[in-house]
């Protein structure tokens, strides 16, 4: 008798270990603050804001969650600076176990927007599917589904336009997760764009992964890699690098400074223009986030 699966990844959490290896933790592209807080009565707060340095726009959002875990049920409010309003609200476990049920909806008020949209999870051993109906863009429906056994995994991913009756995306993945390496093959946007990521925990201390990306539809042609590591330093900060065949090397440090405040730096170097001088020259980047979580 085989011991029970478990629950495979999301469709949107495969090659996540190289995804987040390769892209968190390097904020060069401006200076950044998030401060969360919670009430005694459960309510979670989060403010953030940036600084984008290329356009030098500052950006902002509030965020407001309360969540029940008693009756499976979160609501997520949140208005950004550029006056938008959006609104999430969650149910989980309740009609069925396994099931997650949400509905995200947001408005723009200035230019009469709005979006609304319905999204369905169930998850079981060895299967993870999602369904999500666009309500106001087609109406679309979009659906995924993830099949995992023995660390093998197969997903499929299908967007479908209700009002025109046709297939408007869709896309196939395959990997293999093991407890201290993963592997990851998607074929997106219609089977024309291939990415294979690589992820590989060498040690406690250390990490190591690499993504190819190829493009069918590029005028440039050719493969798009990018290698990275991470490695820490003690129990309060770690470093990160990458590097892409495009010569642009990436560097991160973060460090905890005390419980609930946590820094972050980032800056990228394009190596064919060491010339320019960062952070003035445009091919290069350097920046902060601070995160102060109480």
């Amino acid at each position: 008798m085989s011991l029970p699966q478990p629950v495979p990844p999301s469709w949107k959490d495969l090659g996540k270990s190289s995804n987040d290896l390769l892209s968190k933790d390097f904020p060069f592209q401006g200076f950044a603050l998030e401060v969360k807080t919670k009430t005694p009565s459960g309510v979670a707060f989060k403010v953030a804001g940036n600084r984008d340095a290329k356009s030098d726009t500052i950006n902002g959002d509030i965020e407001a969650k309360w969540s029940d875990r008693k009756h499976g049920v979160t609501i997520t409010n949140t208005w950004t600076t550029s006056n938008i309003l959006r609104s999430q609200v969650e149910l989980e476990n309740q009609i069925a176990q396994g099931l997650k049920l949400d509905v995200t909806s947001s408005l723009h008020p200035d230019k009469s927007t709005k979006t609304a949209l319905i999204n369905a999870i169930y998850k079981q051993s060895g299967f993870h599917t999602r369904g999500a109906l666009d309500i106001f863009k087609g109406p679309t429906f979009t659906a995924d589904t993830v099949i995992g056994r023995d660390g093998f995994l197969v997903g499929a991913e299908a967007a479908y336009n209700v009002t025109e009756g046709n297939v408007t995306r869709y896309a196939a993945a395959v990997g293999y997760n093991a407890p201290e390496y993963a592997i990851t093959l998607h074929g997106l946007n219609n089977l024309k764009t291939f990415t294979a990521s690589y992820y590989h925990r060498v040690s406690s201390d250390v990490e190591a992964g690499a993504k190819a990306v190829y493009d069918s539809k590029s005028t440039h042609g050719g493969v798009g890699i990018e290698v990275g590591a991470k490695a820490y330093l003690d129990q309060a900060a770690f470093v990160k690098a990458k590097i892409n065949n495009a010569g642009v090397v990436a560097l991160g440090y973060t460090q905890t400074l005390r419980p609930g405040v946590k820094a972050s730096f980032g800056l990228a170097l394009d190596t064919t223009k060491l010339n320019e001088v960062a952070p003035v020259g445009p091919s290069h980047k350097i920046g902060l986030n601070l995160v102060f979580d109480s």
